[in-house]
């Protein structure tokens, strides 16, 4: 969840609020991934299967639409998962740019490319290898974030922090309402990332209890994080100075603080350390992302030659080759337009298929399948849907209003049309809905299965064959 984002978003969310009062944003965008957090949770912790949203699509509109909701899921997040990653490597060429501030465009946009290729290069082999590189990766990420939160704190200043223009809290104008849109899209762009546990469902010891716990805990100890990194950024730098395109706080605010803070030694350390953290949160992304395509081919949801593990280091290499090129061309498109504009793109892609789809098919299960096993149930259901949905509907509704020229709902659309001539002609191939019968697949249990093998696990404990019937039983879920 915690990489580049915060480090370049921050001068967007005060341009976008026009002020320091654009915490604001962050603390919307986290009730928002709170809500829909928790649709993540009830579904995940019901179903933990391998590659989260596709699973919960396929399992509640298979009744009407067979395979095309996951199908679709799928074929956005070929796009929306890369493009996210995209914004990662744009964030690392503008922080690269206060080392060399005399590097060009052109310059800037080889060595983006080339970070693309080194990220994809180090995938390109055994997971065990991988899990060394991820953890000295977020090492340096949590020092990185703690220096500047450590430097804005102890150069505060209350007056900057909180000296707010005139009308800034207007609710009634419909520049606030805007703004609030703008920044609502990048906050919840920032929080990203706190249903990533879902997509390893299969692999989770207890995932009734663990998954809910790790998407409602992340979210909020991220939000701790993202506030003081705020608050403490706007007690250092003028935000004026956020919203000045020829001031390196516009495009390196982290590094402006620690210039201002602890000098220009300290300042180039953690700039460094920022290029680490950026590189680490493509390299994370990518490497889950390329296994979305993969379980959903391996489940006859996508097509077959994503399916494919290499031979010796047994990878998925058609969806790490593609998600490359994507990410690849995300990167040239926020180079030369702006990284709000490649946020904005992110995000309407993912609203469509992913976000209000899955909210639907929350409502679809509890219908559908009344008994199936549910170890937890969403809190005050359906009020946080409903704040879900409206705050998926903001972002998507004002999407081509905070991105003028660009139309990010119109390519949304697009490529979600796209999505379906592709369905058409898998679906055909492969004689599914509908060309062929829907193939009905309710593989999770009910709560009288659950009830039968407990009953079954008691009896063989008396016979000394199990676990003994009095066993103590899981801690439960805290009531809300």
């Amino acid at each position: 969840m915690c990489g580049i984002g915060p480090f370049v978003t921050i001068p967007l969310m005060v341009a976008a609020f026009g002020g320091p009062q654009a915490v604001t944003g962050f603390v919307a965008g986290a009730l928002l991934a709170l809500c829909d957090g928790l649709v993540w949770a009830e579904l995940s912790a019901a179903m933990p299967g391998s590659g989260g949203s596709y699973v919960y699509l396929r399992q509640a509109f298979q009744y009407r639409t067979g395979r095309l909701m996951p199908f679709l899921f799928v074929w956005t997040a070929m796009l929306f998962i890369p493009i996210g990653m995209s914004t990662g490597i744009v964030g690392f060429v503008q922080y690269l740019g206060y080392l060399a501030p005399d590097m060009g465009q052109t310059t800037g946009d080889l060595i983006g490319l080339g970070v693309i290729a080194l990220v994809i290069a180090l995938l390109w082999r055994g997971i065990e290898h991988i899990a060394r590189i991820t953890a000295v990766m977020w090492v340096v990420m949590i020092v990185s974030v703690g220096c500047v939160i450590l430097a804005s704190l102890t150069h505060f200043d209350a007056d900057l922090a909180f000296t707010y223009p005139a009308g800034a809290f207007e609710v009634t104008s419909n520049h606030f309402w805007v703004g609030f849109a703008g920044g609502l899209t990048i906050g919840i762009y920032d929080y990203l990332g706190y249903n990533t546990a879902a997509y390893m469902g299969a692999e989770i010891k207890d995932p009734g209890r663990t998954l809910p716990r790790a998407i409602v805990f992340s979210i909020l100890g991220i939000m701790t994080i993202y506030l003081l990194l705020q608050i403490g950024t706007l007690g250092v730098i003028d935000w004026h100075r956020m919203t000045d395109p020829g001031d390196v706080a516009s495009t390196s605010v982290a590094s402006a603080v620690l210039e201002e803070t602890w000098g220009k030694g300290a300042a180039d350390t953690v700039t460094v350390l920022i290029l680490v953290t950026a590189f680490a949160s493509v390299f994370a992304g990518l490497l889950g992302g390329s296994r979305v395509p993969y379980d959903a081919a391996r489940d006859r949801v996508f097509f077959r030659p994503y399916a494919k593990l290499h031979p010796q280091h047994r990878f998925p290499v058609l969806g790490l080759a593609t998600m490359g090129v994507v990410t690849s061309g995300g990167f040239l498109i926020g180079r030369h337009t702006d990284l709000a504009t490649l946020i904005q793109l992110l995000t309407a892609v993912m609203v469509l298929v992913q976000a209000l789809a899955q909210i639907l098919a929350l409502t679809v299960l509890r219908r559908r399948r009344p008994h199936l096993r549910r170890p937890y149930r969403m809190w005050l259901y359906p009020l946080p849907s409903f704040v879900a949905l409206a705050g998926w509907l903001v972002i998507y509704g004002y999407a081509d209003e905070n991105s003028p020229g660009r139309r990010p709902i119109e390519w949304s659309l697009a490529w979600v049309a796209l999505g379906c001539v592709a369905f058409v002609v898998w679906a055909r191939f492969e004689k599914v809905w509908p060309f062929g019968p829907k193939e009905i697949s309710e593989e999770f249990r009910t709560e009288a299965e659950e009830a039968e093998e407990a009953v079954a696990r008691a009896a063989a404990g008396a016979a000394g064959d199990g676990p003994a019937p009095d066993e103590p039983e899981p801690e439960p879920l805290p009531k809300p």
